[in-house]
C-alpha cells in the first residue's frame, strides 16, 4: 500500500510539472506574438508620424511662396502656420498610447488639413499665385502625401485590430491581462476622408 501511495505522489508530481512546462511554454509563446504584434502597431505609428511630418515639412516653403503675393490674405496663411504649429508639438509615445491622445493628434492634424484646405480655396482667387511653379509643387507633394497618410493609417488601424484581437481572445486574454499588454486605439474616419483631395483645377 505505501508503494502505491508513492506511486501515485509521483504520478501527481509527473502531471504537475507537465502542466507546468505545457503553462511555461503557451506562456512563452503568447507572450512573444503579443511583443511581435505590438512592435508591428508601432512601426504602423512611426510610418503615419513620418508622413505626417512631411506634410507639416511642407508649410515654411508654401509659407514663404504665398507671402511673395503682398495682395494674399494673410489671415489665412497665418491660420495655416498655426495649426501646423499645433500638430508638430503633439508627441506621442505608442507603447502607451490612449483613445484620448489618438484623438488629441488626430483633431490637430485635422485642423491643419482644414486650414490647409482653406488656404488652396482662396488662391483660386489669385490667379498669378495659382500658377506660381513652387506653388504647383506644393499642390503635388500635397496631393501625394494626402493619400500616403490615408494609406498609412489604413495600415495603423489593421495592425492595432490584428494585436488588439490576439490580446482580447480567449484564454490570450488572461495572458495580456497578466502581462499588461493594453488595448490599442484606432484612427476614426473624418467626413470625406474617403475622397482624395481635389487640389487641382483647370
Amino acid at each position: 500500500m505505501k508503494n502505491k501511495g508513492c506511486l501515485s505522489a509521483g504520478t501527481i508530481g509527473i502531471a504537475l510539472l507537465i502542466i507546468v512546462a505545457v503553462l511555461f511554454f503557451w506562456g512563452k509563446s503568447g507572450y512573444n506574438k503579443f511583443v511581435t504584434k505590438e512592435q508591428n502597431v508601432n512601426t504602423k505609428w512611426s510610418n503615419v508620424e513620418t508622413v505626417y511630418q512631411k506634410r507639416a515639412n511642407l508649410i515654411p516653403n508654401l509659407e514663404r511662396t504665398v507671402k511673395s503675393y503682398s495682395k494674399f490674405e494673410q489671415e489665412t496663411l497665418t491660420k495655416v502656420v498655426e495649426a501646423r504649429s499645433k500638430a508638430t508639438s503633439i508627441n506621442i509615445d505608442p507603447t502607451n498610447m490612449t483613445e484620448a491622445d489618438l484623438a488629441k493628434f488626430q483633431a490637430a492634424q485635422g485642423e491643419l488639413s482644414g486650414a490647409l484646405s482653406r488656404l488652396m480655396a482662396v488662391v483660386e482667387s489669385y490667379p498669378n499665385l495659382k500658377a506660381d511653379q513652387q506653388y504647383i509643387n506644393f499642390q503635388r507633394e500635397y496631393t501625394a502625401i494626402e493619400n500616403s497618410i490615408r494609406t498609412e493609417t489604413v495600415y495603423y488601424n489593421g495592425a492595432a485590430q490584428d494585436y488588439n484581437t490576439s490580446i482580447k481572445t480567449f484564454p490570450n486574454n488572461i495572458l495580456a491581462n497578466f502581462t499588461n499588454f493594453k488595448e490599442k486605439p484606432y484612427f476614426k474616419a473624418a467626413a470625406g476622408a474617403e475622397k482624395a483631395p481635389e487640389v487641382f483645377t483647370e
